[in-house]
């Protein structure tokens, strides 16, 4: 077998492994699922997430979770624990204690430490019968019938299936909560996830010229309002400032080729398209770039209470990270 077909052979095995593993946890829900679910959701203080080794890199993704869909988690390592790190626990916090075997030195000896606290404890755990399992108050079963390494060793199937268990508790707290993209957005104010869910039209056009033409105006007065403001488009508006249609330089060139001889006597209602797509001030500016997707367009004009107020161009929505 060459390297690029035992590549592919490796690839395949540890993805179907993991799959099948997290597949598994499907049927190991049970009511101590949905009593941690109740009791998380319930609770007046925090998770406080722990694990050791590969096991700790999936508690420190889950309390990320956690934190980022409205559950507040704190996450502490094990081995740090019995060192001075037990006073992150506080009396009304629950703790998840995350371990494949449930049986490392570091386990046992946190573990009665926690039920000292009179914390409650939530095991993820591959071995049933572990010192870990026997001791929580609860336990959410993890178990994989073999990891993705070749040799059995390596945390691959049993780390997944712990994550996708710390998901699904993640999205079960969400919907318990009502948690909305609103809600989301406070959290994540950051990067273009944050902007896609906060940023809005109002944030965007007033940064950009005005353009506007009237019904009446020449050609001549068209094609400079459109290169000076530098948005590809102008709005035009009626005798009384209502808008009324909309060119952009795509009109003019189609303009110019239909009428290469006679075009001076040419004015902004002949050519004007007499239905723009117009947004609201208030509308978030990834739905305008849906709008502008899906009718091959790259301006929008703003309106609000009939009152022009600006543009917005596809590159603003490039600029922000929206696209």
């Amino acid at each position: 077998m060459d390297k690029k077909a035992r590549i592919f052979e490796i690839a395949k095995k540890t993805l179907t492994l993991e799959a099948e593993a997290v597949s598994q946890l499907i049927t190991y829900l049970d009511g101590d699922f949905a009593k941690v679910v109740e009791l998380i959701y319930e609770c007046k203080g925090r998770v406080i997430v722990t694990g050791i080794g590969k096991s700790a890199n999936i508690a420190n993704k889950m309390v990320a979770t956690f934190n980022s869909t409205g559950t507040p988690s704190i996450f502490m390592h094990a081995a740090d624990a019995i060192h001075g790190d037990l006073g992150i626990i506080q009396k009304d916090d629950v703790v998840i204690c995350l371990s494949k075997s449930g049986n490392t030195s570091e386990i046992k000896v946190l573990v009665p430490l926690i039920k000292r606290f009179e914390n409650l404890l939530v095991a993820i755990v591959s071995n049933q019968d572990s010192f870990l399992a026997k001791q929580a108050d609860y336990v959410l079963k993890a178990s994989v019938s073999e990891e993705a390494c070749p040799n059995n060793l390596a945390p691959t199937s049993s780390t997944t299936a712990q994550l996708a268990l710390g998901d699904a508790l993640a999205m079960c707290l969400l919907d318990l909560r009502g948690f909305s993209s609103e809600d989301f957005a406070k959290v994540h104010p950051g990067g273009s996830l944050g902007k896609k869910l906060y940023l809005r039209v109002k944030d965007i056009y007033p940064l950009n010229e005005r353009p506007c033409v009237k019904l009446h105006d020449t050609i001549g007065k068209i094609i400079s309002e459109i290169s000076s403001k530098r948005l590809g488009a102008t709005a035009v508006l009626d005798d009384n400032n209502h808008l009324v249609g909309m060119i952009t330089d795509g009109d003019i060139r189609r303009m110019l080729e239909k009428n290469l001889m006679a075009i001076e006597g040419i004015v902004a209602g002949d050519i004007m398209s007499k239905h723009p797509k117009i947004v609201a001030p208030d509308e978030l500016a990834v739905n305008v770039f849906n709008m502008m997707k899906g009718n091959n367009i790259t301006q929008v004009i703003v309106i609000a209470r009939g009152k022009y107020l600006g543009m917005v161009h596809l590159h603003d929505l490039m600029r922000e990270g929206i696209v």
